[in-house]
């Protein structure tokens, strides 16, 4: 292996550090005040604010590598490339410099530090659109580096350009799918030539044009992509420059990893290597049988997203973030199931996941004396509970004559059962399931729930108006609240504000009495009669934590942070916490709090809903 991946994420933290780059650190994979996602995906998330303008409290220019998580990735896990965890290099420029300095940049990493041989990079660029203009500055950039090692980069030929689909990057997409006030900008990608010998599938999706770098044949692997973040989508439609010009790069670790050792397979670099052996041994088979590889890939996968999730708090459970990890255990299930034909063992995982802490052991991802039990516990409770209805499922099959698309939808509905695994045991037994009449079912099930969930939105601040900044000071107050009246063990977990409500998700196993709720509102609107006032510092995080500063979020922080305080030394402080707001500048404008409904989210955490009403 010519360059480990601990390695390529030193290099390139060094490379930008000594660039003038403050080293950030990674985010949780929960995301705060990001209404958006279930979950941190890449490393722009938790910087949307300073995309926009805020000041970040490490400077303008920021390097990091990122923990990331795409649930819509899960049905595309088995191939040499896809993974739902990765780790994202990052670097971004908050209104400093722009394509000149980005590109020339990521072409030294790439060509000087890591290696790799120009004549094996290929570039993309936006080709414009009636808004945007086509990305020409790029282009002629990427022409200049070529030429300094002496190749000539011609369009259609070295560099390539594409319509937004493939060349502008937002949270939501291309610019038609971007809602108001979403930042977003054309890109610039390097691809990777493994070379025509090296095609992972048998044709091209284009199969009556000549290979090129966004072609899905294999032949060619994303590696880097620089996003020029200078528009904000108006609530006309339109887009409007924002007043600074935004670099925000992205390049997946893995992906690197792979080309700097010019095998395409993500799943033979040392990021993976020896949890598919530890896989190998435990099914008795080998990865090098083309027929195992997807099964252990989706093994290694799912387990390695699973025990990310689990150290940021995440629990299986049947909703939302708890419903994603549920889900990526139980396919590691069935999966080994599929490879051993025996009832999975939370014994087998636990091995996988201690190699997974092994295999980060040079990064502070993990505590293994801390983390690993915690690991563990969640996933035997689950494979345990699971293991149950995999042999209860396979028990009904085993005894029915033949089951059709209802039953098979009720068996996985009711129980969990996969279809994948009903096809496979009924193909045993010489029978066929129409999975046309399946996905029906399921559709007819989606559609309801989509009835059912219109209209909700899934974390954080939905918006920065006048109201949902009001609510979003409240939740200090109810933090505070709750630590004052029922613990001081009390850790916030998530939060959820719209114009109309608060939702604060906290570390508690038990309801809250009536006294309690009682203390909670009478003291909040205690403090809010008082009109005291909320100021926002910058501080370093262990001067905010000794300054009584509260930073229980799953998110780590920078050497310097954001805090906002609720009252002062005159009036007396009874907030104080590392946020990155928005927030009112008094309390007396909140109006009255009130507390409503509350519900378990999962074990050992509960939600509670508030409202504020004018006076």
């Amino acid at each position: 292996m010519k360059i480990s991946s601990a390695q390529i994420r030193q290099k390139y933290l060094k490379f930008f550090a000594d660039r003038g780059h403050a080293i950030i650190p990674s985010a949780s994979l929960v995301p705060e005040n990001d209404p958006t996602t279930l979950f941190t995906s890449s490393g722009m998330q938790p910087l949307v604010p300073y995309l926009l303008g805020q000041k970040h409290p490490a400077g303008k220019r920021l390097v990091n590598s990122q923990k990331s998580f795409r649930a819509q990735d899960i049905e595309e896990i088995g191939d040499n490339r896809h993974t739902t965890f990765f780790e994202m290099l990052g670097n971004w420029s908050l209104g400093d410099y722009f394509k000149k300095e980005q590109l020339s940049w990521i072409f030294e990493f790439l060509t000087k530090e890591l290696e790799l041989d120009p004549k094996q990079l290929y570039i993309t660029v936006f080709q414009g659109n009636s808004s945007v203009p086509k990305d020409i500055e790029s282009i002629k950039i990427w022409k200049e580096l070529f030429q300094s090692v002496g190749m000539v980069a011609d369009e259609n030929e070295r560099i390539f350009a594409y319509p937004a689909q493939k060349n502008w990057w937002s949270r939501s997409g291309e610019p038609d799918k971007m809602p108001a006030k979403e930042p977003g900008g054309p890109d610039s990608e390097v691809f990777f030539d493994f070379g025509q010998n090296l095609l992972i599938h048998e044709k091209s999706r284009y199969k009556n044009e000549q290979c090129h770098p966004n072609c899905d044949c294999g032949r060619f692997m994303e590696i880097a992509n620089s996003v020029f973040m200078q528009y904000q989508k108006q609530p006309d439609g339109s887009l409007q420059e924002l007043r600074q010009k935004n670099v925000d790069f992205g390049g997946g670790l893995e992906r690197l990893a792979a080309v700097v050792n010019n095998n395409p397979d993500i799943f033979k670099t040392d990021l993976y290597i020896s949890i598919i052996q530890i896989i190998e041994k435990i099914t008795g088979h080998s990865y090098l049988e083309k027929i195992n590889r997807p099964p252990m890939r989706i093994i290694a996968d799912h387990l390695k997203a699973a025990s990310f999730l689990i150290v940021d708090d995440v629990y299986p459970f049947n909703k939302t973030r708890g419903y994603i990890l549920r889900r990526l255990l139980r396919r590691s299930a069935v999966k080994l199931y599929a490879l051993t034909d025996k009832t999975p063992q939370s014994e087998m995982f636990n091995e996988i996941a201690s190699n997974i802490i092994q295999t980060y052991q040079n990064t502070d991802y993990f505590d293994p004396i801390i983390d690993l039990p915690k690991i563990s516990s969640v996933i035997s409770e689950e494979i345990n509970k699971f293991g149950k209805v995999l042999a209860k499922g396979i028990k009904m099959i085993e005894k029915t004559d033949s089951i059709d698309a209802k039953s098979a939808f009720d068996l996985y509905q009711s129980y969990g059962f996969p279809i994948e695994l009903t096809a496979e045991l009924l193909e045993q037994k010489g029978q066929k399931i129409n999975l046309g009449e399946f996905k029906d079912e399921f559709e007819k099930h989606q559609n309801i729930s989509r009835t059912a969930s219109k209209g909700m939105f899934k974390g954080g601040l939905i918006d920065h108006s006048e109201a949902v900044t009001k609510l979003h000071t409240a939740t200090h107050l109810l933090h505070t609240a709750l630590r004052k009246f029922v613990g001081t063990n009390i850790q916030q977990k998530g939060s959820n504000i719209t114009s109309e409500r608060l939702r604060f998700d906290f570390t508690q196993s038990t309801r809250l009495t009536d006294k309690q709720k009682q203390d909670i509102e009478i003291w909040i609107n205690q403090q809010i009669a008082e009109d005291l006032p909320v100021t926002r510092t910058i501080d370093s995080l262990s001067g905010a934590k000794a300054g009584g500063a509260l930073a229980f979020f799953g998110e780590k922080y920078g050497e310097k942070v954001t805090v906002y305080t609720i009252g002062n030394e005159k009036t007396g402080i009874v907030s104080q916490e590392v946020c990155g707001g928005p927030h009112v500048t008094r309390t007396g404008v909140l109006g009255s709090f009130k507390l409503g409904k509350e519900e378990t989210v999962s074990a050992g955490v509960r939600r509670v809903y508030a409202f504020l009403k004018p006076k």
